[in-house]
């Protein structure tokens, strides 16, 4: 019975695995990476590589910038003036072609993208609020918060049996049509009478042709700091690596390793883990998944900070593009990690703390334009898209 109890005590997770191809016309890729919006960490590896590229360095140096906020009042992001200025703009219907060797990427970027996300505030316990590129305000509220504040909204399906947790969401788009409306008069009313909700929020803009100083004009009332991403790089040298094939997602004994087994070697090697399972090292007995090859140098780049999926799309792209030219690299790794207290994972769907809160995918890029794609998600997620 004790045994049965601690297993029911571990954290559900999900791993989602699939390989495609960027030159098919149903390849994923690019909705995934779009629509996963809050990403506070990015990293890639490309083994037999030991100096960046000039393009890749440039677009690693271009991922910022993006603001913090300090108690910022939630109805400043319902205005018309907020909403005309940084949410409401025409999307380019006309794709963007990335010619790589035997397929074409299709990344058709917007002209404008926003989002926030509250900072310093804990899904499983405080109030939240989370502003997607789509114009949908998210809002993740206690039971006394929301009713309070007389909104529409529906109980999170994370809350237990009894409902302490209610999220709302509300169509910016939808609501400047019509500003005279009820219905935003009363969210209005409720954001600056009946239940003002101040809080700290990190924002990011991505709009062609803008000043990038617009935010900070636009918030200059209030405490804006404007950060640029943390960049951390290293060079390995004599790196262990899994000897993977395109064709076997799953892995093929004595011949590659599989997707999963990636995956958790990506995570020792991101975090500094000895990969020679030593029987004097009390720290990590894990090593290297078999069959394995050693690398000379091992190029690792991670970003940190608030990431908009535009950015991430155009390292996808670059990174098509790094074989276009014979490498002695097999494949590339592109990782990206979400935010853990941020109300939503992929899209809409509601994002849950648990015990880790953890929303990640994981891009293989091979060289002939195959990839796997890897995507996770802890306890209180559905599954990914």
């Amino acid at each position: 019975m004790a045994t049965l109890r601690r297993l029911r005590e571990v954290p559900r997770h999900l791993l989602v695995c699939e390989k495609s191809n960027f030159g098919h016309d149903k390849s994923r890729h690019r909705h995934l990476v779009e629509t996963h919006y809050h990403n506070y960490r990015v990293s890639f590896l490309i083994p037999e590589c030991g100096i960046l590229s000039k393009e890749l360095k440039n677009l690693v140096m271009e991922t910022g910038p993006y603001y913090f906020v300090k108690n910022l009042p939630l109805h400043e992001l319902i205005t018309h003036e907020f909403i005309n200025t940084f949410v409401k703009k025409v999307f380019s219907l006309e794709p963007f072609v990335c010619h790589c060797v035997s397929a074409s990427l299709r990344i058709p970027p917007s002209l404008c993208s926003c989002c926030a996300l509250t900072y310093n505030t804990n899904i499983d316990e405080d109030n939240t609020a989370a502003l997607l590129p789509n114009g949908k305000l998210i809002l993740s509220l206690d039971k006394d918060t929301y009713e309070e504040t007389g909104l529409q909204g529906h109980p999170s399906r994370y809350s237990g049996r009894k409902i302490m947790k209610f999220v709302v969401s509300i169509d910016l788009m939808d609501l400047s049509c019509n500003l005279d409306s009820k219905k935003y008069k009363r969210i209005s009313w409720s954001f600056k009478e009946k239940k003002p909700l101040k809080f700290d929020f990190l924002l990011a803009w991505h709009h062609t042709g803008a000043e990038e100083s617009a935010m900070m004009s636009y918030f200059s009332s209030y405490r804006i700091q404007e950060h640029q991403p943390k960049i951390a790089v290293s060079t390995m040298t004599d790196l262990q690596c899994p000897v993977l094939q395109s064709s076997e997602l799953g892995g093929k004994p004595e011949v590659a390793c599989g997707a999963w087994e990636l995956l958790d070697w990506l995570g020792a090697v991101f975090s500094d883990v000895e990969l020679n399972n030593e029987p004097n090292n009390f720290i990590s007995t894990y090593c290297c998944p078999q069959p394995s090859t050693v690398v000379a140098k091992a190029y690792l780049c991670t970003i940190t900070g608030f990431i908009l999926p535009e950015k991430i799309c155009l390292l996808l792209e670059q990174l098509c593009r790094y074989f276009d030219e014979p490498k002695l690299a097999p494949w590339v790794t592109l990782s990206v990690q979400g935010f853990a207290d941020s109300p939503v994972s992929w899209r809409e769907k509601e994002h849950g703390f648990r015990k880790g809160g953890e929303h990640l995918y994981n891009f293989v890029i091979f060289n002939n334009q195959d990839y796997w794609l890897q995507m996770a998600v802890g306890a209180n997620d559905d599954c990914p898209p």
